[in-house]
Order: structure tokens, then C-alpha cells, then sequence
């Protein structure tokens, strides 16, 4: 039987390593090293990067030679974190189960350490060797797709979009449309990237497509559940702060079991999705049940 969490424990320590030699070399006593790094490697479970890495395997690709978009993916996660943890965004004081980046340092620094991750994230990219034309073609595709998804047609649209429906009442179908953007965008991006980088087939690209998009959203609906009913010690954040802010979540709109139904729904079309593939996708399988099972 598949191990999920050893499968997790094996990519983390990869992802954890390639990110300490990114650093390597820095001063870790500026203050804005130590800024990014106490945010980079505050722990989590690093979806983005390990389903990067586990389309790769998916598709017959060799994982270690994504692990620099894996890494760039994370650094992308984290400084949309940094950020939204802000008081002008989000104004959270905790996450995973430390004081936010604001907060251990202060804004102006947490500000500049998201911005920074950010860069460093296509340096890392951009700094790839590549033999041939076709190789470098293929990198400044992965380049493409990872702004894109985190830029204004992706992550910070839909954040945008966010923030100017609190305390309004958007449908279910405003609410996937926002959250595809929000939350889908970098996780399709993840499994693209891998998927790509690996010469995958348009076909395997097509169902990792509308795999990514089923996790994607069964993502955010699980978020929005363990908002309201979630552990605030296992999560390592509060919980209730999506209605004090007026937010839009499914269990607002739909209600927990409703909600609940519907990420089971996502899950059970993401895994229909990849009946195509062989063994070498049971990790996807298994994170695409645990997206909807975890409890932080």
C-alpha cells in the first residue's frame, strides 16, 4: 500500500535541502535573509512543490531535475503568504504555529522579504544550465506559466477579487471563478511545470490539467471548512476569521456538509481523471484523497 506521509516526509527533505543550497553562501545575519528563510522554512506540507515533483514521476520523469521549479514554486507560495498575512490584507498574527512574518520582524522587512522570494524564484529559474534550444524553449515555458499563474491573470486576481467581495454575496459559480485563480492557478502551474519539464504527452498534459483543477478547488473549500471547524493548534493559525471578515466561503454559501460533499465530489473527478496512468501516479492519487482528509 501506498505511504503518503513517507512519500511527503522523502520530497520534503529533497525540497528542504535544494532550498538551503539556493542560500548557501548568503549572510543568514541579514536581517532580510533571515526574514525569507524564517518564512521559506517554517514547515508545511509543501503541496505546490511535491505535486510538482510527483507529476514528473507521473509522466516517467525524473523528479531531481524539477526540483529547481519545485523550489521556485514554494518561494512563490510563501511570499503570497508573507503578503497576505499583512494588516493590510489579512492581518493574520499567526501561521503555522508561529508569529507571522510581520510580526517576528515588522512590516517594512516582511514586506521586502516577500518581495524578494518572489525574484528570487525566476533567478533560480533563469539560472538554469540548458544544453540545446529545445531545452532552454522548454524553461522559458515553465517561466511563462509560473508568472502568469502568480501574476494579475492568476493568484493576485483572484486575491484582488477577494478583498472587494467581503461583506457582498457572490454565487457559487463567482466564488469558483475567483478561487480558480486564487488557489487553482499555482497548483495547476505546479503539475504542468513537472509534467512538462518530464516531455509529457498534450494527452497526460490535458488530464493533469483537469486533475490540477479538481485538487485545486477541493483545496479551497477544505480551507474554507477547517476555517470554520478546524483545529486552531493543529492548524498552527486562527480559525473563524473568514466570517468576522465577511468573506465568501462554501460553507457560507453552501454549508459545512453541503461543502464537504462538493470536495468529495472534486476529488472523485480528479482521480477519474488519471485512470489513464499507471502506478507511477499513485502519489498524485494519494494527495488529491489527503487534500480533502488533512486537517491544516
Amino acid at each position: 500500500m501506498f505511504d503518503l506521509n513517507a512519500y511527503i516526509i522523502n520530497k520534503n527533505r529533497q525540497i528542504n535541502v535544494a532550498l538551503e543550497k539556493i542560500f548557501h553562501g548568503s549572510q543568514p545575519s541579514e536581517p532580510i535573509i533571515e526574514a525569507m528563510k524564517y518564512s521559506l522554512m517554517a514547515g508545511g506540507k509543501r503541496i505546490r512543490p511535491v505535486l510538482c515533483l510527483a507529476s514528473a514521476e507521473a509522466v516517467g520523469g525524473n523528479p531531481q531535475a524539477v526540483l529547481p521549479v519545485a523550489c521556485a514554486l514554494e518561494m512563490v507560495h510563501t511570499y503570497s503568504l508573507i503578503h497576505d498575512d499583512l494588516p493590510a490584507m489579512d492581518n493574520d498574527d499567526l501561521r503555522r504555529g508561529k508569529p507571522t512574518c510581520h510580526v517576528a520582524f515588522d512590516e517594512a522587512t516582511a514586506i521586502l522579504a516577500g518581495d524578494a522570494l518572489l525574484t528570487l524564484a525566476f533567478q533560480v529559474l533563469s539560472s538554469v544550465r540548458v544544453t540545446g534550444e529545445n531545452q532552454a524553449s522548454g524553461w522559458l515555458k515553465i517561466i511563462q506559466m509560473i508568472s502568469t499563474a502568480a501574476g494579475y491573470q492568476g493568484m493576485i486576481r483572484g486575491q484582488m477579487l477577494d478583498m472587494a467581495a467581503e461583506g457582498q454575496h457572490l454565487t457559487v459559480d463567482e466564488l469558483k471563478s475567483m478561487h480558480a485563480l486564487k488557489t487553482g492557478a499555482l497548483i495547476e502551474a505546479s503539475l504542468l511545470c513537472g509534467a512538462l519539464l518530464s516531455d509529457a504527452r498534450k494527452q497526460q498534459m490535458d488530464i493533469l490539467k483537469a486533475y490540477a483543477r479538481n485538487i485545486g478547488l477541493a483545496f479551497q473549500v477544505t480551507d474554507d471548512i477547517l476555517n470554520v471547524e478546524g483545529n486552531p493548534e493543529e492548524m498552527g493559525k486562527a480559525v473563524g476569521t473568514d466570517q468576522l471578515r465577511g468573506k465568501n466561503t462554501y460553507p457560507a454559501i453552501l454549508g459545512i456538509d453541503s461543502s464537504r460533499r462538493f470536495a468529495e465530489k472534486l476529488v472523485a473527478k480528479a482521480l477519474a481523471a488519471l485512470e489513464v496512468f499507471d502506478i507511477r501516479a499513485e502519489p498524485l492519487r494519494a494527495l488529491a484523497t489527503y487534500i480533502i482528509e488533512r486537517n491544516r
